[in-house]
């Protein structure tokens, strides 16, 4: 049983179908990514796992639990962390306080342990504990978002465009990060526009076209893959 199933669902934005029968398999401790257009319907599809919207038809299971009609909050204590697409940080809050925003559901020893291990993962935010996360660069913000979602000890990591708008730089250390991450132990099931360095880094991917998923293998297949080459690689 895969650790998380996404069983042909079709969901909607009122009578839109935006997914039209996805299904989608994430086995413990990979790395899966989803590419394909703007449009393809990647975020929707992370939407639907973490709770943000609900599919009419089909199923989405976590460690063997239908997650259908349970709340968003509900999903994140389950283990369940989504870092949204353009970050969605508080950003009239300090970094500190973003960092224990991700533990809402959490008390104890750990938590502190926990802010410590971000601390060295980003030692960046180190310096910008009682910083207002808003004045930070997109980079940095990225780092808290990421941190932020870390904090609930997820065993899955939803991670939608984590590189987009950050320079070159930034988006090697954005592909490190979430190899270190995955290394430590947590499942990440990634939405990322850079197609070549997600799918380098991927177990397995899925490409996406029109609410739909139309290919699948492992992710370096896909990218020698001619027709994935020609329609998204350039």
């Amino acid at each position: 049983m895969a650790l998380l199933e996404i069983d042909d669902i079709h969901v909607f934005y009122d009578n839109i179908e935006a997914l039209k029968g996805v299904s989608i398999k994430v086995e413990k401790g990979q790395i899966v990514t989803l590419v394909g257009a703007n449009g393809a319907g990647k975020t929707t599809t992370l939407r639907a796992v973490s709770g943000l919207l609900h599919p009419r038809v089909g199923d989405i299971r976590f460690a063997g639990a239908s997650l259908r009609d349970v709340p968003p909050h509900e999903i994140a204590a389950m283990g369940v962390r989504h870092v949204p697409e353009g970050r969605r940080i508080f950003v009239r809050l300090t970094v500190a306080e973003n960092l224990a925003m991700g533990a809402f559901s959490r008390r104890g020893r750990e938590v502190a342990e926990d802010r410590e291990r971000m601390l060295t993962l980003f030692p960046v935010l180190r310096e910008r504990l009682g910083q207002i996360a808003g004045t930070l660069s997109g980079g940095e913000q990225q780092m808290v978002a990421t941190a932020r979602a870390l904090m609930g000890r997820p065993r899955v990591l939803l991670m939608d465009e984590p590189s987009m708008g950050l320079s070159p730089v930034m988006v090697e250390r954005v592909f490190e990060t979430i190899k270190a991450i995955n290394e430590q132990g947590v499942t990440i099931l990634l939405v990322e526009q850079n197609a070549v360095m997600a799918l380098d880094i991927a177990d397995d991917a899925y490409v996406m076209e029109s609410g739909r998923v139309v290919l699948a293998g492992r992710g370096k297949d896909l990218l020698d893959d001619e027709k994935v080459q020609r329609a998204y690689l350039g």
